[in-house]
């Protein structure tokens, strides 16, 4: 069994959803991001409903499971967003959504630390799960405040902090913050990810593609975790970040 923790899959073809499962993914969490200039806060809700009821279905047709995780991705932050936090309640509510995600810092600007900090409140009120972006550009730098944010909001035990990479994994490693390790070209390969789980172990960390409209590559979590089988780590070890650490954290 393999779980892909992070994915966005409405960018994705139907033939990736095969890929997947055939590869030996059984299940994928995808997150809401819009690539495009948001009009109004509908555009964004609309988003949130395709994921829900469309992309789901889609992948369902090729034996692959899409949880989902809604949240208001940086790169979407307006002047107002209330509309979208309302919605985001409603959500968990409504038992619709594994996490809040994916949420963060891009651009480390006012209104994004101010929409960072309100979801991760939101989290705190529900004892919900939460995905966090980090940049790829100034990465330990925007980290800094992203892990500052999080430490006086909310329980860290609650939080994923995503895209970690070896420049940044010392910086984190410490904290009680499960940790996103991203197989993807231009943010790591197969051997950095496995250099990180042999130098920290394997109990923190969740494997995943960030596949999405940028260069992916669908099957990058099979390939690491076969990878470690190839090389020999104990099968107790590889299925823990195959999938028994996401079992645990998101409790799927």
């Amino acid at each position: 069994m393999i779980i892909d923790t992070h994915t966005h899959a409405d960018s994705r073809s139907s033939e990736d959803f095969d890929l997947m499962y055939t590869s030996g993914i059984d299940t994928a969490i995808t997150c809401s991001f819009y690539p495009y200039k948001l009009r109004n806060q509908t555009c964004l809700i609309n988003h949130f409903d395709r994921i829900l009821e469309y992309d789901t279905k889609r992948a369902a047709e090729y034996g692959l499971k899409l949880e989902v995780a809604l949240g208001l991705h940086p790169a979407n932050v307006s002047e107002n967003n209330d509309e979208i936090y309302e919605e985001i309640i409603k959500l968990i509510d409504e038992n619709k959504i594994v996490a809040i995600g994916e949420i963060g810092l891009d651009d480390n600007t006012p209104n994004e630390q101010k929409a960072f900090k309100k979801q991760l409140e939101i989290a705190e009120e529900t004892k919900s799960k939460v995905i966090v972006h980090t940049p790829r550009k100034n990465k330990k730098e925007v980290l800094v405040d992203i892990k500052n944010i999080i430490d006086e909001t909310i329980d860290p035990k609650l939080v994923v902090i995503d895209h970690i990479n070896p420049k940044v994994v010392d910086d984190v490693i410490d904290g009680e913050y499960t940790l996103g390790l991203t197989v993807q070209p231009q943010k790591m390969e197969v051997t950095q990810a496995v250099k990180i789980l042999d130098e920290h172990g394997f109990e923190k960390f969740l494997l995943n593609s960030d596949i999405s409209n940028k260069p992916s590559d669908p099957i990058s979590v099979p390939k690491t975790v076969r990878t470690l089988e190839k090389l020999g780590y104990e099968k107790k070890d590889v299925k823990k970040v195959a999938y028994k650490n996401a079992q645990k954290f998101f409790k799927i």
